[in-house]
């Protein structure tokens, strides 16, 4: 195995283009992702679902963790954002998660990725999700300081 060139993956390449080109509606293509995505509940987690199998795949190549990382985050934000209704469903048509991460998956098998590309977006998105957490959790903290001084300043004038 060792010095052989990694191959593409057929089953791969299907499975982005069912999901996310399939279907030619003049000039756009979009596949089925979107449109399972419709199904309240069930869609965009179906979507996901399958989109695991092109990361599962990726693993099993041996890839760079950054790109399996990266490609999860792709999925991630393709299954969270279509999650929301209406906004999430015009989001799953134009957000083709599954040709990015073909993309990410075909530049891996090449060489051609540069993992500190990707260990720079996986960071900022952390800090993203980092600040989600931690802003709210700092105004609540902040109001109930306020909120606990202007208690006691309205006791001492009594």
């Amino acid at each position: 195995m060792a010095g052989e060139p990694l191959k593409e993956d057929p089953l791969v390449e299907w499975l982005a283009w069912l999901m996310d080109e399939s279907i030619r509606v003049g000039p756009w293509a979009l596949g089925i992702d979107p449109l399972i995505g419709l199904i309240p509940g069930f869609g965009d987690m179906a979507g996901a679902v399958v989109s695991s199998i092109l990361i599962a795949r990726a693993m099993q190549s041996g890839i760079a963790k950054s790109a399996i990382l990266r490609m999860v985050i792709n999925v991630a934000l393709d299954s969270l954002a279509g999650a929301i209704p209406f906004v999430g469903d015009i989001f799953d048509f134009a957000f083709k998660s599954n040709v990015y991460n073909l993309r990410i998956y075909r530049e891996a098998l090449r060489g051609e990725r540069k993992p500190l590309r990707d260990w720079l977006f996986i960071l900022v998105v952390a800090l993203l999700l980092l600040a989600t957490i931690l802003l709210p959790i700092l105004g609540l903290i902040y109001i109930t300081r306020l909120l606990i001084s202007y208690l006691q300043h309205c006791g001492k004038q009594r």
